[in-house]
């Protein structure tokens, strides 16, 4: 086993040492965060932290929260519902890759564990066999989580949780702008006769007017279809659709201008599926697209996010089984990262 697939100091912290230095802020990566034992949790999240770690860093500020949700299926694995699912492992790889990290960007002078209260949540209580039921219960942990002010980032999993983290969302915030990465739409109307997959979330959003589709950008999208203009439905309700084949060859700063013209001031919602890059640099989903974007195509647009009311974010679809370098895991930690760094109120130097 490779060192970076070990968690980092496990032993010594779950002894105990150092925590009281990590509460402080001492320098840790987000890994070694994640690695500490089960602190004791207030009412407020003791039913959100179901599975796994809950770290409070003490700092004054706003507040974010980081939770893990499990797969419910994927194209290339198990069916919706099934415990073997391959995504299902996605979360903690993401969390042992992000022993990598530490706390300041250098790129960008953000400084988010000097400006915010982050938390490790752990896990949310899903229903393994019962998606619906599954959708229900990130439903009402989102619900808690907003409601306490904080804004989660999200680690993922299967494609279909943003759906119920957008229902939790839009009922503080009412309908939010939406930055979409990603090779697909995920707005079919349904497979095999289900409405629910992950093919389907922001299908499901417009139904329900979670969305202010005006806001509404998805880049990177591209891969083959059963019809020859598949994006009538994105652009018929107001989204802007911007092909990978449009990116390619190119830095997407001017880009992201036009994306934060269009957002405005108002809340948005950042959802990046790993497929959104190309497999040579994330080989690690369940449904890769050839010709996708670059790492720094995607530091780009996380970063053009900086100054916008971002109200929550998430990173989804990364499945171990397929990611044998590790790479795909360590992508995503990167831009999980980078999502932190571009939430509004952390300070920049």
């Amino acid at each position: 086993m490779g060192w970076r697939n070990k968690p980092v100091e496990l032993q010594e912290l779950q002894k105990g040492e150092h925590r009281q230095d990590q509460r402080q802020g001492g320098g840790k990566s987000l890994a070694e965060l994640a690695a500490l034992p089960r602190c004791c949790q207030t009412s407020r999240t003791s039913q959100i932290a179901a599975a796994s770690r809950a770290v409070w860093l003490v700092r004054s500020g706003p507040r974010a929260a980081m939770l893990r949700l499990l797969a419910s299926g994927c194209a290339r694995g198990p069916g919706p519902g099934d415990d073997s699912s391959f995504g299902r492992f996605g979360p903690r790889r993401i969390r042992e890759e992000s022993v990598m990290l530490r706390t300041v960007n250098p790129s960008t002078g953000a400084l988010p564990f000097q400006s915010l209260m982050v938390a490790d949540l752990g896990d949310v209580n899903v229903n393994l066999y019962n998606l619906q039921d599954s959708c229900r219960r990130i439903q009402e942990a989102y619900e808690k989580i907003v409601a306490a002010g904080c804004i989660p980032l999200t680690l993922g999993g299967d494609h279909t949780i943003t759906y119920p983290i957008l229902q939790a969302v839009a009922k503080k915030h009412g309908p939010v702008g939406l930055l979409h990465v990603d090779a697909h739409t995920d707005t079919a109307d349904e497979a095999l006769g289900e409405k629910l997959y992950h093919g389907a979330p922001f299908r499901r959003c417009v139904d329900e007017g979670l969305l202010d589709c005006k806001r509404v950008a998805q880049i990177g999208i591209r891969g083959y279809s059963t019809t020859l203009d598949p994006y009538r439905y994105n652009r018929s309700q107001g989204f802007r659709v911007v092909l990978a084949e449009d990116c390619w060859m190119k830095s997407l700063v001017p880009l992201m201008a036009e994306v934060r013209q269009q957002m405005g001031g108002k809340p948005i919602y950042i959802s990046f599926d790993i497929d959104a890059l190309d497999p040579a640099y994330a080989p690690g989903t369940g449904t890769p697209e050839i010709a996708g974007l670059t790492p720094g195509q995607a530091l780009e647009i996380i970063r053009g996010c900086q100054g916008l009311n971002v109200v929550g974010c998430d990173l989804v679809e990364v499945s171990p089984p397929y990611d044998l370098s590790g790479n795909t895991a360590l992508l995503a930690a990167n831009l999980l990262f980078e999502m932190l760094c571009a939430l509004p109120k952390v300070t920049t130097v």
